[in-house]
């Protein structure tokens, strides 16, 4: 990645108040771009957007529903992107059971006026519409899923993902390859690191459990998943939005970010591994019956890795070490804002898989 790329470079993150988000705006801000934002409010009372500054050192920062068209469209408007990377969305497995219809209205329709707002703007060369994993028909496979796989979902989120990259690819096809506007979907797996306080995610559940000094209950502990650290995925995008500006079209496609095989985990493992790292947590196997979600979930990532040059730089046992460093460094009232960027920093000198 060319951090003298992202020097001055005007980017329009959707999401940015968000977990990945936050992370996303600082990383670009150290390299010097111009970050206009548009979010809701952050969605609980702790979270990375106010805890890191986020909002510090960004050109704009609007607080506003990715439902309301006009709204987008204008905020889009007076930033003049020429980049944008859309990560606003419902994330939730789980709240997607209780609230199916905001789900499909944040993330389908949510990814039209994006792209319907991206059709009206001119400077806009490329677009990275972030989805996730989960956005396959799964089908319990022990090998990963590529990005040729048919997209599908069990329960709204993930089918409401599927949809957002079917709209992705009939925009590309119909409206913006033939102006000239670059855009690809990236596809992630289960995301973790500093200033995720989300609930029903294992990570955050099990923080919250340890500065409680509470009992962590653990929800379908064989249930595995593709864990990686939260600048792996982001290392992703930011690579493939390079690859989209100086190469068009050859790169505006489909992309996996996954981790590498052998961190394709159980739950029990992640606890197991971070209960080892922290004695002074409690935790217990929670059997009674829970919303489905997929048992086996994996990607492939050999497309990135040839044509993009990426790969995972960070393996599980380090991105669990450096999720638990930001949260102690948090607890004892440390400048947060410093220990991202320094995290990040060290991520980008780390030029070997660790």
């Amino acid at each position: 990645m060319n951090s003298d790329f992202w020097h001055g470079k005007r980017i329009f993150l959707t999401g940015h108040t968000g977990f990945k988000g936050g992370w996303l705006s600082l990383w670009l801000q150290s390299m010097g771009a111009e970050v206009h934002g548009y979010a809701l409010k952050p969605s609980t009372k702790v979270n990375i957007f106010e805890v890191a500054k986020v909002g510090e050192g960004m050109a704009n920062s609007v607080f506003a529903d990715i439902r309301a068209a006009d709204r987008l469209s204008q905020a889009m408007q007076l930033a003049k992107p020429e980049i944008v990377f859309h990560l606003a969305a419902q994330p939730l497995v789980r709240h997607s059971y209780v609230q199916p219809t905001e789900t499909y209205e944040v993330n389908v329709m949510g990814t039209v006026h994006l792209l319907e707002a991206v059709r009206a703007i001119p400077s806009v060369k490329v677009v990275v519409n972030v989805t996730t994993d989960k956005c396959y028909e799964n089908r319990e496979w022990a090998w990963g899923y590529r990005e040729s796989e048919a997209m599908g979902g069990h329960d709204p989120y993930s089918s409401s993902k599927g949809c957002a990259e079917l709209v992705t690819a009939a925009y590309r096809r119909s409206f913006l390859e033939q102006v000239g506007v670059a855009l690809a979907s990236a596809r992630a797996g289960n995301v973790i690191g500093g200033g995720d306080w989300a609930e029903d995610r294992l990570i955050p559940d099990f923080l919250r459990a340890l500065d409680a000094g509470a009992t962590l209950k653990i929800r379908s502990p064989q249930s595995t998943r593709p864990w990686q650290h939260v600048l792996e995925p982001l290392s992703g995008y930011l690579r493939l939005a390079e690859c989209l500006y100086t190469q068009g079209s050859l790169f505006a496609e489909a992309w996996n970010f996954g981790p590498n095989d052998e961190d394709a985990r159980p739950v029990s493992w992640i606890v197991e591994k971070l209960a080892g790292m922290r004695q002074d947590v409690k935790w217990l196997y929670d059997e009674t019956s829970q919303p489905h979600e997929a048992h086996f979930l994996k990607l492939d990532s050999s497309k990135a890795k040839k044509r993009l040059d990426w790969e995972a730089r960070w393996r599980l046992q380090t991105a669990l070490q450096k999720t638990l460093e930001w949260h102690e460094a948090w607890r004892n009232g440390e400048n947060m804002q410093a220990v991202t960027l320094g995290q990040i920093a060290q991520y980008q000198t780390d030029g070997e898989v660790r």
